[in-house]
């Protein structure tokens, strides 16, 4: 409104000027003039109706658009939300483009919906979760090794959908990573924008704007020759571009200094395109960081046929429990050593629907207990929601704790409340113990009640692809099967920790992942489960 008001004033504003200065004169010659600018002001008049049905063309797309849009996401908001482009388009569409279509409605008199979006503005995601949803794209991309128009395309593994990102998409994707001198992820989206322009599609961001962030990131990667051809590609285009031409001057004397102090000939750049594979990924902060995500999807895993020989399952009545006599548990062996076992029907989809409606409004960003401190704070390396439960919030509560005792023979007293998370669009926790080390030796001191003894998992949702539970030490995977539970011993019986069980929950690429989990301490466990012989017993 504030702009439509302002254009009108600067029109009727230089209307008066002229209308006051033809004042002073009295002659036809003169006031034909102010013909001639009442002309003009006839045509400015025009372009702003003009400019104002475009504002309004502009909103009705929109609207029509979005209209489509929400009817087909509301149908099923879970299952839209299980597709990780449908997710970061999300966020990017309320951290951006709502705030340009509130930039344009401004323009006119909008005090309604204005009054709307700001009732509305306090839940949008921001900035941050914008960005954490891009991030969360290249972790899957890396993560299952899927190429960028893969991503683009929607085509992922169990899904059909016609989600898809486009030039503009991949370019802010790679912006982001770019922002974060994450230069390998920039240059496959920038490519990847780069490639969808020139096949046609059009789109707000210039060749030109996409040619100077990938020279740069592909100068960063290490390839001079190949940066060498995109910014010449850039001069040509823009020839007077702020950076190129000093950029082309930079990198070509850079380039011949290298081969000549290698006696080299000049090899002209590869005429193959960028994508997957081309250049090698920086090594980050986790040692087993390939052999996770290999186990991730699904490669790598040690269950040989001599393994699996010794594998069983069984009825499970929690040493002669009075609750599980007539209907004992079915126990199946996931792994041998360390023995990890699974167990079915350990919730019902009632149960598994009460859980998740009360911990839904008490979901907030999953942390992690310092080592040093013993407090809970965020990590990077855990991305999920999390809600913790007491046995006093719902009968259900209380019942699947007693359930976990019945089943594992160990008290739950000393236990900590119920974990419930949820991994939504690249949703992880990488590999990690949950057992405190010699080394953090306060980890647990608050609490008073020993180390993590034992992990008790359930599965509270089936995931369309990803999501595993992983052991890179023993390579191990395990795959969410809604209403099972899985449980390990994360301590020797000496009290020792199983450095083995060093294990990690997998991206959740297409779905959405439900868990809770009991983490069960040392003490009440004295006589529940006895001090062994030696260290490892």
């Amino acid at each position: 409104m504030r702009k439509s008001l302002s254009y009108i004033s600067l029109v009727l504003l230089c209307c008066s000027s002229w209308i006051t200065h033809a004042e002073v004169f009295t002659s036809i010659g003169q006031m034909t003039d102010l013909l001639y600018t009442e002309k003009e002001l006839v045509q400015s008049l025009r372009e702003y109706i003009k400019a104002e049905e475009t504002k309004l063309a502009s909103v009705k797309s929109w609207a029509n658009k979005l209209d489509a849009l929400t009817r087909v996401s509301t149908t099923d908001p879970e299952g839209y939300l299980a597709h990780p482009v449908n997710a970061y388009k999300l966020m990017k569409r309320l951290n951006t483009e709502w705030n340009e279509l509130e930039s344009l409605v401004l323009q006119n008199p909008s005090d309604g919906f204005i009054s709307n979006m700001s009732v509305h503005r306090q839940y949008f995601p921001d900035e941050e979760d914008e960005t954490g949803a891009a991030k969360a794209l290249m972790r899957l991309q890396d993560t299952y090794q899927l190429d960028s128009e893969a991503f683009s395309k929607g085509k992922l593994p169990g899904m059909q959908s016609d989600a898809f990102l486009t030039v503009d998409d991949c370019f802010d994707m790679g912006k982001t990573a770019y922002n974060d001198a994450d230069y390998y992820h920039a240059v496959l989206w920038m490519q990847q924008s780069l490639k969808q322009l020139d096949a046609g599609e059009e789109a707000a961001t210039t060749k030109a704007e996409i040619l100077d962030y990938l020279s740069y990131s592909v100068y960063q990667m290490g390839d001079l020759p190949r940066a060498i051809e995109l910014t010449r590609r850039l001069v040509a285009i823009d020839p007077s571009h702020q950076r190129a031409g000093g950029n082309l001057r930079y990198f070509e004397k850079l380039l011949f200094k290298q081969l000549n102090e290698l006696n080299q000939a000049y090899q002209p750049a590869s005429e193959e395109p960028i994508q997957l594979g081309t250049y090698n990924r920086p090594k980050d902060h986790l040692p087993e960081r390939e052999t996770y995500e290999a186990l991730c999807r699904g490669e790598g895993i040690k269950l040989t046929e001599a393994k699996r020989s010794r594998l069983f399952c069984r009825y499970q009545d929690g040493f002669r429990n009075p609750r599980l006599l007539l209907k004992p548990m079915k126990e199946e062996d996931e792994w041998d050593s360390p023995h990890i076992v699974r167990y079915l029907d350990v919730l019902s989809s009632e149960e598994i629907d009460k859980i998740k409606e009360l911990a839904k409004p008490r979901l907030a960003r999953a942390t992690v207990r310092d080592p040093k401190t013993g407090v809970l704070t965020t990590a990077q390396y855990r991305v999920s929601k999390s809600a913790w439960l007491e046995g006093e919030d719902d009968p259900v509560i209380a019942r699947v704790n007693q359930r976990i005792e019945d089943i594992t023979g160990l008290t739950v007293d000393t236990a900590e409340l119920l974990q419930v998370a949820n991994y939504g669009v690249g949703g992880q926790y990488e590999p990690h113990y949950d057992f405190s080390r010699r080394d953090e030796p306060d980890a647990f001191k608050r609490l008073g009640t020993g180390n993590r003894v034992a992990t008790f998992l359930n599965y509270m949702s089936d995931v369309t692809a990803g999501g595993a539970t992983v052991f890179p030490d023993f390579g191990a995977a395990i795959w969410p099967r809604k209403g099972t539970a899985v449980f390990w011993y994360n301590l020797f019986k000496s009290g020792e920790g199983d450095y083995r069980t060093r294990h990690a929950a997998c991206p959740v690429l297409v779905g959405s992942k439900w868990v809770s989990n009991k983490w069960i301490h040392e003490r009440g466990q004295e006589f529940r489960r006895p001090c062994g012989l030696t260290e490892v017993d």
